[in-house]
C-alpha cells in the first residue's frame, strides 16, 4: 500500500514535469517547471530566490540522474523517474542536502510579503504552474491548513514537499500538497 502510494505521488510529480505529455522528460523539461514557477511570481531567474530555484532544480535532476547512472541530458520513462527518486531521495541521502534547498527556494518564492507565510492565491499561484487547477490547489490549500490560520508558513510548505516526494504514510498532509490523489 505505501509503495503504491509513493508510486502515485512521484507518477504526477512526473506529470508535472513533462508538461508536452512525451511520456519521458529530460533537464530541460524540469527547469521548464522551475520557468513556469518563475513567471507565475514575475520573479526573474538571476534574482537570489530565482537562482535558488533553477540551482536546486538542475542539482535534483543531476542527482535523479546519478541514481540511474545515466548522463544528465538522456531521456527518462515514467518508471526511471521513479526508481531513481526512490533511489536518490527516499532510500537515498540525497534529500537533505539535494532536495530539501529546492523545496526551500519555492517555498520562499509563495512568501511574497517576506513575513514567513503564503497566503491562500501564492499557493495558487505556484500550483498553477504545475499544472493544478484553482478548486484542487482551494482544496490542497484548506488541507494543508492544518491550523485553519489561512496561511501557510514557509515550514509548512517545505514539510509537506518531504511528505509528498518520499512519504509513504497515508494520513500524512503533504499527500494533499497538489490537491486529491
Amino acid at each position: 500500500m505505501a509503495i503504491d502510494l509513493l508510486n502515485q505521488k512521484l507518477d504526477r510529480a512526473f506529470d508535472h514535469i513533462d508538461a508536452a505529455g512525451r511520456g519521458v522528460v529530460d533537464r530541460e523539461d524540469l527547469l521548464g517547471l522551475g520557468a513556469r514557477i518563475l513567471i507565475g511570481f514575475g520573479e526573474s531567474p538571476t534574482s537570489v530566490t530565482g537562482s535558488a530555484l533553477v540551482d536546486g532544480f538542475d542539482r535534483i535532476w543531476a542527482e535523479l540522474s546519478a541514481a540511474l547512472g545515466r548522463d544528465e541530458d538522456v531521456d527518462v520513462s515514467r518508471e526511471d523517474f521513479r526508481l531513481g527518486m526512490i533511489a536518490a531521495f527516499v532510500k537515498g541521502d540525497r534529500y537533505e542536502p539535494v532536495f530539501h534547498p529546492a523545496a526551500v527556494a519555492v517555498a520562499n518564492l509563495c512568501d511574497r510579503g517576506a513575513d514567513g507565510f503564503a497566503g491562500p492565491q501564492e499557493f495558487r499561484t505556484l500550483l498553477a504552474a504545475f499544472g493544478t487547477g484553482y478548486d484542487a490547489a482551494t482544496a490542497a490549500f484548506d488541507r494543508l491548513d492544518t491550523t485553519g490560520r489561512g496561511v501557510l508558513t514557509v515550514d509548512e510548505l517545505v514539510r509537506a514537499a518531504r511528505d509528498y516526494y518520499t512519504g509513504e504514510d497515508p494520513e500524512a498532509p503533504g499527500n494533499w500538497l497538489f490537491g486529491p490523489l
